[in-house]
């Protein structure tokens, strides 16, 4: 399927055409719907495209559609433009998703059908032979009975009150009485426990087969043994979902509150978000459905969709893979570099030259590595970081804690508001104030999000880690993000003035190497942007290589218009929003941006610009979007080892020439693949990557051990 949206926004002052941010992240997300169809994927992992959809989605109606609902209800009278562009963009949305939902149907359908032909079969209640239906039986006594107590949607004072990250059933409970004109009818609401026994539940094997089934359908067996002791006969039972607003209101004139308290109330208060979206089985009864409907109090901004007889996809991104090892990627290990294997420590070769690392190709267990080094070296006197996300059992905190416990002056610089980490962060931010680090919970009104580690050594050989990604042992397994490790001393000092702008941001502070959002950040990238027209027009080389996850400023979108029509040319490898709109002639004739949907998430950002020949490399945390060079610590920093910028070249150029997983991005939400004529053959630039990465440790290695003999 084909989507065309008029859903464009033209600035008249400028003549600035944009899609709207949340339109843009719609044709993301349609991206990966579409690779979930692509038959060159293998069927269990297309599965877990599709989950990644719904989970995506799920997200974004807690956050972006909450946010929108906010303004098209607001009632201030100098927001009515912003109201009326809000109510513009939550149509556009409800319309793409109505159309992407009956194709997501679609799909389950024949993803369903393809795991049958491969001897995976999804049973339903319905179709349990006698021996499965013992099965179930058992199961529901051993291990289900009670986790499944139902409420009477009559005594149900508020389900919005009740979590919207499950299922539940709503049941329909009805019994004939002889002499009864209408038959008793009761409603009840069931919980489905995913997080206990999760969403699906594996049959024993028979005649080669799997069987698989949802939670939600042992459940609806097992409704004459929930109910036995009520007086119905007749049971039905429908899934649905909602989704709540997930702004957390933290009372910002609560001055006399610490943050860590304030941020504390604010998680509990998504608790009594307001519901913004429902998702039902379509053929649910119009009585039940009603009643849910009033319950949740959905009004006319809210968004209700009729589906398929299951909710929650997400849940397909942990669907059994039956052993079935063929029907997934083959493993891509994380590769060692063969320099920090050996017995030479990671804070001296740092010293001696600049490092990098590429995750998940190369394994993050190289930063856990200088870590623990750095914990107990005697040459190390005190460590800062951020912290944005952390994994569950943090091998990163542990080495933190490890070096405060040996003497080490360590500052952490945590993240409250990284939305729906904020729990754990709390756990962990008190966890390490017991150990004794110092705690520090960013700055007043500014997002910490950038990624950093400062060691400062006895004389003065202190080093720095600049990355692109969260110091997430998970994340770096699944999403890809650069590092460098360096000693050179103007960007350690940057680095260090960073920690000491976050703890004390009423203090002035220059820095020389580093771009810092939000000091000036954006001003020199739109300044970069200039020196490639101004350069185009006096007849020089001009491009501009950008791989980053967003761009929504239109400061820079203008900028970057104004390049394409200067003759530079732009390549962009953009993964999620995307404001520009290039299809149209004249406006992007010189752009042109690629998205890649593959079995990693691409998630580094990393600009290069061709300043006349001198070329400018960065690599860092920002996306270009205004919350990121406005509103957050943001920081990217200047690669200048040769061997560096040229892994950073090709990471970026090989991106553009995918044509196996790169689809255009032009505003249309087409999200055709890319191809080029004069390069037909086949081209996976993550699959090039790895092997490139496994054939560079492998030349390595045989060179150690020709030197050996």
């Amino acid at each position: 399927m084909t989507v065309r949206s008029s859903m464009k926004t033209k600035n008249t002052k400028n003549t600035l055409n944009v899609i709207p941010r949340d339109v843009s992240w719609m044709y993301f997300n349609y991206r990966i719907l579409q690779e979930a169809q692509n038959p060159s994927v293998p069927l269990l992992e297309r599965l877990g495209f599709m989950g990644i959809y719904s989970n995506n989605l799920d997200e974004f109606f807690r956050v972006r559609m909450a946010t929108l609902a906010r303004i098209a209800e607001s009632d201030m009278k100098q927001m009515k433009s912003q109201r009326d562009e809000a109510c513009r963009t939550i149509k556009e949305i409800n319309r793409l998703n109505t159309r992407y939902n009956h194709e997501y149907e679609r799909v389950v359908q024949q993803l369903t059908k393809e795991l049958a032909d491969e001897k995976i079969c999804i049973v339903s209640e319905r179709q349990l032979n006698e021996s499965q239906q013992a099965f179930i039986r058992q199961y529901f006594r051993n291990s289900l009975a009670g986790f499944t107590n139902p409420i009477w949607l009559s005594q149900a004072e508020r389900l919005a009150n009740e979590s919207d990250d499950t299922i539940y059933l709503a049941v329909k409970l009805t019994r004939w009485h002889d002499d009864a004109k209408k038959p008793k009818k009761e409603y009840a609401l069931i919980r489905v426990p995913v997080e206990k026994f999760g969403r699906f539940l594996e049959l024993p094997v028979e005649n080669d087969t799997h069987y698989i089934m949802y939670m939600d359908d042992v459940i609806r067996y097992c409704l004459p043994l929930i109910f036995v002791s009520v007086d119905y006969d007749h049971f039905e039972a429908y899934s649905f979902k909602f989704t709540k607003d997930a702004e957390m209101e933290l009372d910002n004139n609560e001055l006399d509150a610490g943050t860590l308290q304030k941020v504390q109330r604010g998680v509990k208060s998504r608790k009594n978000g307001q519901p913004i979206r429902i998702i039902s089985d379509a053929s649910m009864p119009k009585d039940l459905y009603r009643k849910i409907m009033q319950n949740l109090s959905i009004d006319k901004f809210d968004t209700t969709l009729s589906g398929g007889r299951y909710q929650n996809h997400k849940d397909l991104m942990k669907f059994p893979d039956c052993g079935r090892s063929d029907l997934k990627y083959p493993k891509w290990q994380p590769l060692f570099l063969p320099e920090f294997t050996g017995a030479r420590s990671m804070l001296d070769l740092i010293r001696e030259e600049d490092r990098f690392l590429h995750v998940p190709y190369h394994s993050f267990d190289h930063y856990i590595q200088l870590l623990c080094e750095a914990a107990i070296s005697p040459r190390v006197k005190s460590i800062k970081t951020t912290l944005y996300r952390l994994a569950k059992d943090s091998k990163v905190v542990e080495a933190l804690i490890a070096a405060s416990k040996n003497g080490k002056k360590v500052t952490v610089v945590i993240e409250l508001l990284a939305r729906f980490d904020e729990s754990s962060n709390i756990k962990w931010s008190k966890r390490m104030k017991d150990a004794g680090i110092n705690v520090v919970f960013g700055v007043e009104g500014l997002k910490v999000h950038s990624k950093l580690l400062w060691v400062e050594m006895t004389g003065g050989n202190d080093i720095a880690c600049v990355g692109t990604g969260n110091f997430h042992e998970g994340n770096a397994k699944v999403y890809t993000d650069c590092m460098l490790m360096t000693a050179a001393p103007a960007i350690v000092k940057d680095v260090a003035s960073v920690f000491r702008f976050i703890e004390k941001p009423f203090m002035p502070v220059k820095f020389r190497e580093l771009l810092v959002s939000p000091n000036a950040m954006k001003k020199t990238i739109l300044s970069m942007i200039q020196t490639e027209i101004r350069n185009r027009q006096q007849g020089r080389e001009a491009y501009i290589k950008v791989k980053i996850n967003h761009i929504t400023d239109e400061e820079v979108v203008k900028k970057l218009y104004e390049a394409s029509e200067a003759g530079v040319d732009v390549d962009l490898l953009v993964r999620g929003n995307c404001a520009l709109v290039t299809d149209t002639p004249g406006v992007g004739d010189h752009i042109r941006i690629h998205g890649i949907i593959d079995r990693y998430l691409e998630h580094s950002r990393i600009l290069i610009f061709c300043n006349g020949g001198d070329e400018r490399y960065y690599i860092g945390s920002a996306d270009w979007m205004p919350r990121n060079l406005d509103h957050r610590v943001e920081v990217l920093t200047p690669v200048y080892n040769p061997a560096i910028r040229a892994e950073l070249k090709r990471i970026v150029e090989w991106g553009m020439m995918d044509n196996q997983k790169g689809r255009i991005v032009d505003g249309t939400g087409h999200n055709q693949f890319y191809t080029d004529a004069e390069h037909p053959e086949p081209f996976r630039s993550q699959e090039k990557l790895y092997e490139y990465y496994a054939g560079q440790i492998a030349e390595k290695s045989d060179s150690k051990n020709i030197e050996k003999t």
